[in-house]
This record gives structure tokens, C-alpha cells and sequence, in this order.
């Protein structure tokens, strides 16, 4: 198996009230999240994002570390899993010029609305059955996405993701280590399906074959 390192440390923290959100938060609510529609993205904040925007401060602080630790160059492909409207791989672009860029959603709304200058590179497709043949990529990136299973279909993505990769992969998912993250995981979650302690996500990579580089959201 991979390694456990914190790729996304130079992601910019933001300030998040855990206690308002859990006590607005209905089932129906998550119902209309677990859509990944317009409502998700650019509707109400109750529902997702409350407006799903490019901003260069995201994840341009992060690609470096990505290239830096996987040794990536022009000469390289990337696969963003989940790549909404593809900010993470436009920056890619910008901190790598020549790189080979390709993203999935199964958001039609978020690759309708994608970024102009990457919308050629994205599909709307499943991560449980990725469109693409095995080793396509040196890289396969999946931020916060995976955990949006069931926890079967976890091991189906999973097995995906590193089918496709010939040399590397990264994901995150929603985890905690003891009862306090645990109960702030579920006051923050609107998507997630499966939220499962940090060992007991090691034993399910390990059970499904995933070999690479893995690190854990929690607010």
C-alpha cells in the first residue's frame, strides 16, 4: 500500500461554524446535495458550496507539492476523479505547461459549467467505471470523492482508480481518529456515504488492492 502524507497541506484553511451547519442540516438537504446538480454547486449553502467559483488561491499553493513529489513535468498525464469544473487540473496547466490533463464527473452540471480552457479534457462519468484503459495515467488524483459510495462501491472506485494508474495515485476521504473528529465529521458532511475510522479505511484499501498515496478530510 501507499503512502499516508498530507498533500494538501498549502490548501488554504477556511473558517467553518460546525455547529450552525449540523443544526440546519435536514435529510432533505443532503438528499438534494447527493444530486451534485445546480444546487450542490451554485445554489443555497444549506445544499453544497453556495457558489462553486475559480479561485487561484485553492489549488495553486497545492500543484506544486504534486509536482514536486511525484516528479511531474510536461511530459506527464494527470486524472482528476471527481474534478467538478476543473479548477485543480486548470491549475495544473498553469503550473505545468505541456501537462496532460483529463477529469471525470459524474456531474453533467459541473462539466457543463467547467472552466472554458479545460472543458475539451473532462466527461461525465462514473468513478466505479472508469472510461479509460488500464495504466492510462501517471497520476490519478481523487479529492473527497470516493467516500460519496456506499461502501462497496468504495472498493469498485478504488480498484478503478488504481487500475487505470501506471504509476501513482492520491485520494482523500472523510475519516476520523476518535469519537470528537467523528462527531465533527458528521456535523460537516453533506454527501458522504461512507465515513469510516482512519484504520478501518487502511484495511478497505488493503482489501481491494489500492496501492497508493492516500491522506483524510476532516473540518
Amino acid at each position: 500500500m501507499g503512502k499516508e502524507i498530507n498533500l494538501l497541506k498549502n490548501y488554504p484553511k477556511t473558517k467553518r461554524d460546525l455547529s450552525k451547519r449540523l443544526s440546519e442540516k435536514t435529510d432533505e438537504d443532503r438528499k438534494i446535495a447527493q444530486k451534485f446538480g445546480r444546487e450542490f454547486f451554485d445554489g443555497e449553502r444549506k445544499t453544497g458550496y453556495g457558489g462553486f467559483y475559480y479561485n487561484p488561491r485553492f489549488w495553486q499553493p497545492v500543484i506544486p507539492t504534486f509536482k514536486e513529489f511525484y516528479k511531474l513535468d510536461d511530459n506527464s498525464s494527470v486524472l482528476d476523479v471527481g474534478c467538478a469544473k476543473g479548477f485543480m487540473l486548470y491549475d495544473f496547466t498553469q503550473i505545468i505547461p505541456g501537462i496532460k490533463i483529463s477529469g471525470i464527473d459524474i456531474s453533467k452540471y459541473a462539466i457543463e459549467n467547467s472552466l472554458d480552457e479545460v472543458s475539451n479534457n473532462l466527461l461525465v462519468a462514473d468513478a466505479r467505471e472508469l472510461p479509460f484503459e488500464d495504466n492510462s495515467f501517471d497520476l490519478v488524483i481523487s479529492i473527497t470523492t470516493v467516500h460519496n459510495f456506499e461502501i462497496e462501491d468504495c472498493k469498485k472506485a478504488l480498484r478503478e482508480i488504481q487500475r487505470v494508474s501506471k504509476k501513482y495515485s492520491f485520494i482523500t476521504v472523510d475519516a476520523f481518529h476518535n469519537e470528537d473528529e467523528e462527531k465533527i465529521m458528521n456535523a460537516w458532511n453533506l454527501t458522504a456515504k461512507t465515513i469510516l475510522h482512519v484504520d478501518d479505511w487502511k484495511n478497505l484499501f488493503y482489501s481491494c488492492g489500492y496501492k497508493g498515496d492516500y491522506y483524510w478530510f476532516i473540518p
